[in-house]
């Protein structure tokens, strides 16, 4: 089953909740969340504050992903704040088993996100552990950035290497998604879309929604 999760980084925030609302309507699966600190990206986006806000209005999972040095730091506190599915950096920092443990035992799902130049193999050995990998397909850091095709092979790598150990694992991939590339992704094994600027610039949002859901 496809999963969509709209990035809001794009999103007008002085009309923030009339977008969520459009998004929810239109038939969206979860809200994807970043969340950068400056260092481990060179952009600066929202936290908390946004996060809890979002959770207290809307009963929608809601898909954090963090772009932070560290994550570990912080974990906690984005778990009470509403984050229901926490996607780090395997290039972040912290200690990835760990980080994973702490994600579950705050009650969260667990996410190893990825750079486009960090190999498919990195995250094998903690493909029993996890509940979802992320594979960006741009640079992390901003939106409505131009998809990178060698994210195709990465996510059919992943899934491949899921299926052989007999691990039911989401793969999402992020960057660059929109009407035509959502297909590349999925044909290699991607089943949760992040798309955002294809989506929020979308005159029929609700088609082209309609239209990534599409099994291959």
């Amino acid at each position: 089953m496809i999963k969509i999760s709209p990035s809001i980084l794009t999103a007008d925030f002085t009309r923030l909740g009339d977008t969520l609302d459009m998004l929810i309507d239109a038939g969206v699966d979860m809200l994807h969340i970043d969340v950068m600190d400056g260092l481990f990206v060179p952009n600066i986006s929202i936290g908390l504050p946004v996060l809890e806000s979002i959770n207290k209005r809307y009963d929608i999972a809601l898909d954090v992903h963090l772009m932070i040095d560290r994550p570990h730091r912080y974990i906690e506190n984005f778990v009470k704040a509403g984050a229901d599915i926490i996607s780090f950096h395997l290039e972040a920092g912290s200690d990835v088993a760990k980080t994973i443990d702490l994600i579950k035992s705050c009650g969260a799902k667990a996410s190893l996100a990825i750079k486009p130049a960090t190999p498919a193999k990195a995250v094998f050995e903690y493909i029993d552990m996890l509940d979802m990998v992320l594979v960006m397909s741009v640079e992390p850091g901003f939106g409505g950035q131009s998809y990178m095709p060698m994210a195709e092979g990465k996510i059919s790598e992943i899934r491949s290497e899921a299926e052989r150990r007999g691990a039911d694992i989401d793969i999402q991939v992020d960057g660059g998604i929109d009407k035509t590339t959502c297909e590349y992704v999925k044909t290699a094994g991607a089943n949760i879309l992040v798309a955002g600027s294809a989506i929020l610039k979308s005159d029929t949002p609700k088609l082209l929604i309609s239209h990534m859901k599409e099994n291959i």
